[in-house]
């Protein structure tokens, strides 16, 4: 067995700097890339028939400290190229993942990845992936009382993505271990408190095979939130949450406040951002033009981040109740330390993709607690087009259409860019957090053992008629309609739902269809579906001036009619 070997970090010079994460590409919905990173297409190539001689990048060091260590730059790229394989060699390709006491000093039970980028000098880091356009290999396993040390093997058997390890294409990689250790955060190669080992860089070849040591030795930093004189944190414990999960939960928020001396109270704007998205967008939009919309509003971003995704501040079986905190708690404290007027027709809300659903949820099930929604570009809002599935038609399959072609869930234009089941897949690898697992993490019941039930099978894309049944309690237009009597009166003025034709997730279908519920009803609800725009583009600098000015003619009408604060 043929041992790969690798140099110390200690001895190594980093010719490209790895800088995390960077802004978003799309406005606060899905990045198209987990933790919005932007898309890479990584390298290519590779020596077949070789073992590799691979090196540590430190992708945790400063720039500084990273570029005082370059001085043999030259000589690391030199040495990277693989010595020959022993042709007696036919170990199966395979990491070993260990971890230092640093990390933690006792057992953990965790799930434990491999990341790997295409090429030797990547743009970013490899556990950074996987860019959901372009995702490059990664490997995964579950450990249960792994010990400081221990060596944790991943290799052919463990769950791999696209293909398992013993597939892996022969060419040059870049690899970095993960250990997932955060219970609060979808996110995994940056979430806080997740371990991480340095990047290597080297040749793989499942033919000639061998072992790769990855030592974590490294953990994520907390991220810092940056206030201002205009942009304020806020960070509570939640009591409700705290209870229901047995241990502590915090509320977290960024409060804009607008430009100038206001005297007096002003209205609230609560932003949801989407998949991926949470507080630490503020600056965002404060500078994002697109995203400044509702200035003369104490702007409220919000976190929707969970280990299983997206909560949308619904209450659900498995993430508790993330609306009542909300309402309950958060929202008091904000009108009780910032200048904002207490009172439920001062107080709006907005978002994009999962925080368009959101906002629209939360204007539906508590319609008496806020004045008025604009929702672009929502999640499903009928599940009688589900990115253009039906879920509740008797044999409905995610990954084929009736015809038995490969389902589309993202588009560019009219190229396909995503098919289903690739990306149910790959969410399956990856465990916990993904945007379609964040689905039936709000909606599903549990099972016996806990979790969510499955509304597909993995393998086949079979829909369960049962759990779609249930997830009929978070389909907003079956709501709507269910509770219009009531609801009616209640929702007058207040719906606001806008989606680009050529959605990139195929997101227009379930507008046009709540549109048309809505018409039938005799609702004033505004629904339109914006011509030549998509996912991404709904949200520009026109766009925004049009949402600036229906927030503050609301605003207005709230402030002359019967109901003035």
């Amino acid at each position: 067995m043929v041992r790969i070997p690798f140099l110390e970090a200690a001895n190594t010079c980093v010719l490209h700097v790895f800088r995390g994460t960077t802004p978003l590409g799309p406005p606060f919905g899905r990045g198209g890339v987990y933790h919005h990173s932007p898309p890479s297409k990584g390298g290519g190539g590779g020596t077949p028939n070789h073992r590799a001689g691979l090196h540590v990048r430190d992708g945790h060091s400063n720039r500084a400290r990273a570029l005082s260590r370059c001085l043999g730059a030259l000589a690391l790229i030199l040495c990277c190229e693989p010595a020959p394989a022993s042709p007696d060699d036919t170990a199966p390709l395979a990491f070993e993942v260990s971890y230092t006491p640093d990390v933690s000093p006792g057992p953990v039970s965790a799930r434990v990845y491999v990341f790997l980028a295409e090429g030797h000098r990547p743009p970013r880091e490899p556990r950074l992936g996987p860019d959901w356009f372009h995702p490059a290999p990664f490997f995964a396993v579950d450990a249960k009382d792994w010990k400081p040390g221990a060596p944790l093997r991943i290799d052919g058997h463990a769950s791999g993505f696209p293909r398992s390890l013993s597939r892996l294409p022969a060419g040059p990689y870049s690899a970095q271990a993960v250990i997932r250790l955060n219970r609060d955060s979808h996110r995994i190669g940056d979430g806080e408190g997740n371990a991480f080992s340095p990047a290597v860089c080297g040749t793989l070849d499942a033919r000639t095979g061998g072992i790769v040591s990855l030592k974590v030795n490294q953990v994520v930093s907390p991220r810092l939130f940056e206030e201002t004189h205009r942009i304020k944190l806020v960070d509570i414990p939640s009591p409700l949450l705290s209870r229901f999960h047995g241990r502590p939960v915090r509320l977290r928020a960024a409060v804009l406040l607008p430009k100038g001396d206001r005297a007096g109270k002003l209205p609230s704007l609560y932003i949801i951002p989407g998949f991926g998205g949470d507080h630490h967008m503020a600056r965002l939009f404060m500078r994002h033009e697109p995203l400044a919309f509702g200035k003369e509003f104490v702007r409220i971003v919000l976190d929707p981040d969970c280990a299983t995704g997206h909560h949308a501040f619904a209450d659900s079986a498995l993430n508790g109740p993330r609306g009542r905190a909300l309402l309950d708690e958060l929202v008091p404290h904000i009108e009780a330390h910032f200048p904002v007027i207490p009172d439920a027709d001062a107080r709006f809300l907005t978002g994009h993709s999962s925080g368009g659903w959101s906002s629209l949820w939360l204007q539906v099930a508590y319609p008496e607690s806020f004045a008025g929604a604009w929702s672009t570009s929502p999640d499903p809002v009928d599940f009688r087009d589900f990115s253009g599935i039906d879920l509740y038609a008797a044999g409905e399959n995610m990954f084929r259409d009736r015809g038995g072609e490969r389902r589309l869930i993202a588009r560019r234009g009219s190229t396909p860019a995503l098919f289903l089941d690739d990306f149910s897949k790959m969410e399956a690898v990856l465990g916990d957090g993904g945007q379609l697992g964040s689905f039936e993490a709000v909606f599903s019941p549990l099972d016996e053992t806990g979790r969510p039930k499955r509304l597909w099978d993995r393998s086949t894309g079979a829909i369960d008629p049962d759990v779609a049944s249930a997830w009929k309690a978070y389909d907003i237009r079956l709501i709507l309609e269910q509770n219009w009597r009531t609801l009616g009166p209640k929702l007058k003025g207040k719906l606001h739902v806008y989606v680009g034709e050529k959605d990139t997730f195929f997101l227009e279908g379930a507008v046009r269809l709540l549109q048309a519920s809505l018409v039938k009803l005799g609702s004033d609800a505004q629904v339109e579906i914006i011509p030549g725009k998509d996912h991404s583009t709904l949200l520009d600098k026109t766009f925004a001036g049009r949402l600036d000015r229906e927030l503050s003619g609301a605003w207005s009408e709230r402030q002359s009619g019967p109901t003035k604060p």
